[in-house]
């Protein structure tokens, strides 16, 4: 064992009766000290059920603590952790036990119906009844330590392996870029399956002596009061999350004087999302992550976002970015090209898949698929994914550019923009728009808007009236679902 990879430990040394975890659900509160304790009978009970150095554990549970616990108790036996997504379906979920072959599967009450596998399966919170444990294991930093994965929106799900290098380096990184601090305090309702639930703020809050405060259902009212009676300082959130929540009564009462950054995440930022905020005097920023790069990489200052709306910010402390063209070129300030990333917190492979992993990294630089450019002052965008740009009539068309415009129409809720299949132009820019409630909007009105903003090339040639989104289980919006949806179902 060495320091980087049992820091909760350190921890719990230092600031044991410090209250560390906050469960919603249960109402349960617990210390550094009682957290610590709990980590280590979950040490001895997978040692008692034969766990050791390099098997798989994994978890099936709606956001709980013993997902962090179950987490270090592994990083503690050198064993991998594995949080499964409890929305897939039974054959999703069945390839992927099948694919890392866990020895031990834990499973919530509330999800255990219908959950076969040919592994021993066990409840949640089963070690606590045991005495605690002690690990004697030799870890490397360069040893896996968590597998997460991926949606699987192109394809089969990949597992992304992070060593504890990686969960180390994202942690600190995260710390020195974002000033976290020990006062820090944060709910998590993105789902702990996913590295923005657990790695972009729980672990580095967690390892500066700051509070987690858990949340298994994200309900709008719900979230405003929890945040002002937990004195929260740092949310994270996905867009549609924030869609929720400023439409409500409880956002507009309540002061959020503890909160010092509002943080949106996941998926692309509607601009506006950022007005409600900002007509409060309410710090509101965006981020951009990714399961493969631990998922944090840049920061942007709540005071720049104003002059440089909708920029993820510069490259963090510990972190090397640069934008490619086409051509293997540099990108110049405002060109576009891919998203290369470099650093200790970009994961080691993808878990039985060496061809995949040998596309995603090329010399030492992680191919993040997703296109951005940089401003001449250094700052970043997001421009959308490299597989969604649309190509039409040879023209390239950047969907989200197309979706912040319409975003911004008075009478649309929320839109997606995508590239049908079209026999004349290759793809056409094909829009689909839900609209406020209460009110209408016509195609035409739509044309017109775009028309009036950008090149006639980016004007969608088809407008759908859609009653939802459809969005994947953190809340992203499915292209490949609603493409599906568009082309078949309509």
């Amino acid at each position: 064992m060495i320091w980087e990879t049992d820091w909760l430990s350190s921890r719990a040394r230092l600031t044991p009766d410090k209250e560390a975890v906050v469960e919603m659900d249960s109402g349960g509160r617990w210390t550094y000290r009682e957290l610590d304790q709990r980590v280590a009978q979950a040490v001895r009970f997978l040692q008692d059920h034969g766990i050791g150095k390099g098997e798989r554990v994994a978890l099936l549970a709606p956001n709980h603590i013993s997902c962090l616990e179950l987490l270090f108790a592994c990083g503690r036996l050198g064993a991998v952790f594995v949080p499964l997504n409890t929305r897939l379906g039974a054959s999703e979920l069945d390839y992927i036990l099948e694919d890392c072959q866990p020895k031990l599967l834990f499973c919530h009450p509330s999800l255990q119906e219908g959950i076969q596998a040919k592994i021993p399966i066990v409840s949640v919170e089963a070690y606590l009844s045991g005495e605690p444990g002690f690990s004697g294991a030799t870890i490397d930093l360069q040893d896996p330590y968590l597998i997460i994965y991926t949606g699987g929106t192109t394809g089969r799900p990949k597992g992304v392996v992070l060593s504890h290098k990686n969960v180390f380096w994202n942690s600190v990184n995260t710390i020195v870029s974002w000033g976290i601090a020990e006062n820090d305090i944060t709910v998590t309702y993105l789902p702990m399956f996913h590295t923005g639930g657990l790695n972009a703020l729980s672990l580095p809050i967690l390892h500066m002596g700051g509070k987690v405060v858990i949340g298994s259902k994200f309900q709008a009212e719900e979230a405003v009061q929890t945040i002002e009676k937990e004195q929260c300082t740092i949310i994270l959130l996905v867009p549609t999350m924030y869609h929720m929540m400023i439409a409500t009564e409880d956002f507009k009462k309540a002061s959020f004087q503890s909160v010092h950054t509002f943080l949106s995440g996941g998926a692309p930022c509607p601009h506006s999302i950022y007005e409600p905020f900002e007509k409060r005097g309410l710090r509101f920023k965006e981020g951009y992550g990714l399961t493969e790069a631990g998922p944090n990489n840049f920061f942007i200052h709540p005071e720049d976002v104003k002059k440089k709306r909708g920029s993820v910010g510069k490259p963090m402390f510990h972190s090397m970015v640069k934008i490619v063209k086409e051509n293997g070129e540099e990108a110049a300030p405002h060109e576009v090209g891919e998203l290369y990333i470099q650093g200790h917190h970009v994961f080691e492979h993808y878990f039985n898949k060496p061809e995949e992993t040998q596309e995603a990294k090329q010399d030492g630089w992680l191919r993040t698929g997703d296109l951005a450019k940089r401003d001449e002052d250094g700052y970043h965008y997001i421009v959308g994914r490299k597989k969604d740009m649309i190509i039409t009539g040879g023209e390239n068309v950047y969907p989200q550019e197309i979706e912040h415009l319409l975003d911004q129409h008075p009478s649309v809720h929320e839109v997606v923009v995508l590239g049908l299949p079209d026999p004349k132009w290759g793809e056409v820019v094909t829009a689909a728009i839900v609209v406020k409630a209460g009110m209408s909007l016509l195609e035409r009105e739509v044309l017109d808007y775009v028309s009036a903003h950008l090149g006639k090339y980016k004007v969608p040639k088809k407008v759908y009236f859609v009653e939802e989104l459809l969005k994947t289980p953190i809340g992203k919006i499915d292209r490949k679902e609603m493409a599906y949806h568009l082309q078949v179902l309509l």
